[in-house]
């Protein structure tokens, strides 16, 4: 799975304050995720976030100019 520093993951499962996004922090063998709703950080493994990815949101930025 392309997980990039910067994305926003919209996970299958809620955060306990209620929000299902967080924002990508750090990427590698361990996933640091942000609460988008809280600012709770926590760090996860990558196997057990990619298995909770419902979707990933990419700012898609265009570089023509």
């Amino acid at each position: 799975m392309d997980v990039r520093v910067g994305d926003t993951l919209e996970m299958k499962k809620p955060h306990p304050c209620g929000s299902r996004r967080f924002a990508v922090l750090r990427s590698g063998m361990d996933f640091k995720l942000r609460c988008l709703s809280c600012g709770h950080e926590v760090m996860v493994p990558r196997v057990k976030a990619e298995r909770n990815i419902k979707k990933i949101i990419r700012e898609e930025t265009d570089h023509a100019e």
